[in-house]
């Protein structure tokens, strides 16, 4: 039945009396009203900040240092009402969006160190950023100015190119890598060399033995002099500038004055001599100068050669040569080293032992040349003049297995620009090399001059020798000839022509190897087919399933039987029906007009589960794709228990022993109940298995339980395919009269749990203080609620219920504005449901008082037209 609607339709002045009364005073109730709601409004989009000069931080936006008015991040101040962008202005006395002091706009962010942060996140004033350089000075304000970051950065550039020139020199990563430190060290442990020049501190082990022996140990004066005590009366003898022969030549001369045996003379012959040696050994200054890495003076070891001091300084700069390092002496060049020598032939010629200020100058390079590609080392070289590219080569340990020999191209630079040069085998000797060239090793080409390939049914497939292969035949012949599946009517050549397009040539193999047919000549890159039989067929297989020890799909094979099939599925089980196996073959002419056509037949045998040959009466054949079925023996059946647990005479496990077992039956087996039997307590627990298709339906429904805006909690056991599950039963009516309806059928893996008489309740759920308590007979509903503490603000108590020991479940119901709630027994649970309904927050609380204002307003905006109207 459809509902009518009333509508009352009021005279044009009936508001006229009602606003007459009150439109003094509404029109300053508006306005104040209306202030109020824009204040709340600025108030919701305007949060106060902290008292001092910060700034916002996460947005692009910077507050005044004196204003303390910060926007919430994302908050355009543009898009603010007037009001509140008034507001700002006055707290703050600038636009929104603008740096006062800085005047820059929202680009660009103060820090609370007074630095401003780009977009890109580097500061610009205050710290500068890391790849500005470490050499940064920032000017007397702390600012760094445009030109100044500029600067850095092209010094920045500059140190990434050295740095790169340093990684391609061949050599400089020797002399800059600190593990290879005590590589150049000198030998202080070594044997005194008899090239030695004394000098100033150096000290003498100055042995005399034989006839005569004294020790004349010392160390030489700083004017260069050794002196023999010992009442000798020799002088001073001045060694310094001398080889250690020289020195001992010269003591022994002035020592045979003293000691007649150390020279063979008129008074006999030598018996008394002469042994000197280096002590501890003196230090030397040598400056290193020129493009060296760290030019400088160092304090060495006299002992020390030249590569030492070179080492020391880090070796050659990107500017400095490998090839010509000058040790200066005595203001001449002593001696000229080339680190190449050393670095390639392990050869040190002019490595000379350094003296007292000597110089070791680094020379600027002359010619450098690069080259990349195939070759063993991909380095910058030095060149001296008139060496040609097959010293390159040496320099670069010469060409990678894969390198392509014949040809080199080489990058020159002109006087005015760029050229290519091709450079041939023969000319790598007299081509020679100018400084910038860069010298390129091109790869071999990726292909085969002389590869054919055969695949198929051949015995040994794979790559071979066109040189050796030259027809079909003699390729086949390789392959160690065909297999026995090789399909001889139709052989695929897959040829690549020059013009590099794919050509199927198609072979009847049969004819060429009857020679009917001329053997076919092969050509580079050619690729030979031979299809097997098998793989022109389709895979035939057996499938066996049911009753067998091992159900599985075998592959088909000719004179298979029946029998051979379940042989190989493991033979039949026990639960066999060995007289009802069936044999399910397609059909391969059936009628497509027919609607009653046959689409396979069923073969049915009586199987002897022996297996045997002899005993095979059958010898039924199967064809490819027959499918073979044993299904299960209907008067089959295995032994099936249930169990009965708690208070019972003889607990434990039972048999059904047959199909109509009821409770009470299950009881009486059990020996009956014992006089400590809580019989309204029992409960029987069934093992509850569940298909696929009754999931996805339990799974549908918790989903849709699942509804944010129900007022209760709803706690649902997450399902599953088999789990346990209590059945509420009236043991006391089963007992009373067995075969009634409430005695069910036993199935298999029942438990039937009877507990002793209980006496406490458990008080759960949302009440002040769950716990259990004792049951007392007379007790209501509300007395155990108020055992727990009563209930609490988020009760939901018309949804309260009880759960008994048994299982069952009985809930609250409503008799007008009244719960009844449900009656309480031993062992039974009372349980009270939560709401689940949230407090407002304050923004939801803010909102909705700003939306009930302005419905109100509007409201009396409306009544003041219509009296408007009215009085018209």
């Amino acid at each position: 039945m459809q509902k009518t609607r009333d509508s009352i339709i009021f005279p044009a002045n009936f508001f006229s009396p009602a606003t007459a009364s009150f439109r003094p005073r509404l029109l300053p109730a508006l306005v104040l009203m209306g202030g109020l709601l824009t204040g709340l409004t600025s108030n919701a989009q305007v949060t106060p900040g902290a008292t001092g000069s910060g700034s916002s931080s996460g947005s692009g936006t910077t507050a005044p240092a004196s204003g303390n008015v910060t926007l919430p991040a994302g908050v355009n101040p543009n898009s603010l009402p007037p009001a509140v962008r008034q507001q700002i202005q006055r707290a703050g006395g600038q636009t929104p969006g603008t740096n006062v002091p800085t005047g820059r706009t929202n680009a660009q962010t103060s820090n609370q160190n007074g630095a401003t942060t780009a977009q890109d996140g580097r500061t610009v004033n205050g710290e500068v950023p890391a790849q500005l350089g470490a050499n940064t000075q920032a000017d007397t304000n702390g600012v760094v100015t445009q030109q100044e970051i500029i600067e850095n950065g092209y010094d920045a550039a500059r140190n990434r190119e050295r740095n790169e020139i340093r990684r391609k020199l061949f050599g400089s990563s020797i002399f800059s890598d600190p593990n290879m430190a005590t590589t150049f060290q000198p030998n202080l442990t070594m044997a005194t060399p008899r090239n030695y020049i004394v000098g100033p501190n150096d000290q003498l082990n100055i042995q005399l033995y034989g006839y005569s022996e004294a020790d004349f140990t010392q160390r030489v004066s700083p004017e260069g002099y050794v002196y023999f005590k010992q009442a000798t009366g020799i002088g001073p003898v001045f060694i310094s500038g001398l080889t250690i022969e020289q020195a001992k030549a010269r003591m022994v001369g002035r020592l045979a004055t003293k000691f007649v045996g150390l020279k063979t003379s008129s008074y006999g012959p030598q018996n008394t001599f002469l042994e000197v040696s280096l002590g501890s050994i003196r230090s030397i200054r040598v400056t290193v100068t020129g493009d060296a890495i760290r030019p400088g003076t160092y304090t060495m070891s006299s002992l020390s050669t030249v590569m030492n001091a070179v080492y020391q300084a880090g070796g050659p700069s990107e500017l400095g040569s490998f090839r010509r390092v000058q040790l200066i002496r005595n203001n001449r060049v002593a001696a000229t080293l080339d680190l190449y020598d050393y670095l390639l032939n392990g050869t040190q010629r002019n490595d000379l032992r350094l003296q007292d200020n000597d110089n070791i100058r680094f020379e600027p390079y002359i010619e450098r040349v690069e080259i990349q590609g195939t070759v063993k080392r991909n380095n910058i070289f030095e060149m001296l003049p008139g060496e040609t590219l097959d010293r390159l080569l040496f320099y670069a340990g010469g060409f990678a297995a894969n390198s392509y020999k014949g040809r080199i191209k080489v990058q020159r630079l002109t006087d005015r620009e760029r050229k290519i040069i091709d450079v041939t085998a023969p000319e790598f000797k007299a081509f020679t090399m100018q400084d910038g060239d860069l010298v390129t090793v091109e790869q071999l080409l990726d292909r085969f001059e002389n590869q054919v390939t055969i695949e198929g049914a051949v015995y040994r497939p794979g790559q071979y020798s066109l040189d050796d292969n030259k027809t079909l035949k003699q390729l086949i012949a390789s392959a160690e000839n065909l297999k026995g599946d090789a399909f001889t009517g139709r052989v695929t050549i897959i040829r690549t022509r020059e013009d590099l397009a794919i050509e199927n040539i198609t072979v009847n193999l049969a004819n060429v190897l009857a020679g009917t047919d001329p053997d076919v000549t092969l050509q580079r890159e050619d690729q030979v087919i031979i299809p097997s039989r098998f793989d022109l067929a389709e895979q035939a297989n057996i499938t066996v399933q049911g009753e067998v020890n091992k159900p599985a799909e075998m592959a088909f094979m000719a004179n298979m039987t029946l029998d051979d099939a379940l042989i190989r599925a493991g033979g039949l089980k026990e639960s066999a029906a060995a007289s009802q196996v069936e044999v399910v073959r397609r059909k391969k002419d059936v009628d497509p007009k027919s609607a009653s056509a046959s689409v396979a037949d069923i073969f049915r045998f009586n199987v002897n589960r022996d297996l045997s040959i002899s005993n095979d009466q059958n010898r039924f054949l199967l064809e490819p794709y027959d499918q073979i079925i044993i299904r299960r023996s209907p008067n089959y059946l295995v032994q099936t228990y249930a169990a009965v647990q708690g208070e019972v005479i003889l607990p434990g496990s039972y048999a059904i022993l047959r199909k109509d077992q009821k409770i009470s039956d299950l009881i009486q087996l059990a020996g009956g109940l014992t006089p400590q039997a809580y019989v309204e307590g029992a409960t029987l627990v069934r093992q509850v298995r569940l298909s696929p298709d009754e999931l996805a339906r339990q799974q549908q429904s918790i989903t849709e339980l699942s509804d944010i805006d129900r007022k209760s909690v709803v706690q649902v056991q997450a399902p599953s395919a088999e789990r346990p599950e209590s059945i509420g039963i009236n043991l006391k009516r089963i007992i009373d009269r067995p075969g009634s309806s409430e005695d069910i059928l036993v199935q298999e893996g029942d438990i039937l749990r009877i507990p002793k008489v209980l006496e406490t309740v458990r008080v759960d759920g949302e009440v002040l203080l769950p716990n259990t308590v004792k049951y007392r007979s007379g007790q209501t509903f509300q007395d155990y609620i108020a055992n727990a503490g009563g209930f609490t603000e988020r009760s939901q108590r018309k949804r309260a219920f009880v759960v008994y020991a048994n299982g069952s479940v009985d809930r609250t119901r409503r008799f007008m504005f009244f719960n009844v709630y449900p009656r309480v027994e031993p062992g039974s649970e009372v349980v009270v449901p939560r709401k689940t309904s949230n407090p407002l927050t304050p923004q939801q609380l803010l909102s909705t008082t700003a939306g009930t204002i302005s419905s109100l307003l509007s409201v009396i905006g409306l009544v003041i037209a219509l009296s408007a109207t009215v009085n018209r």
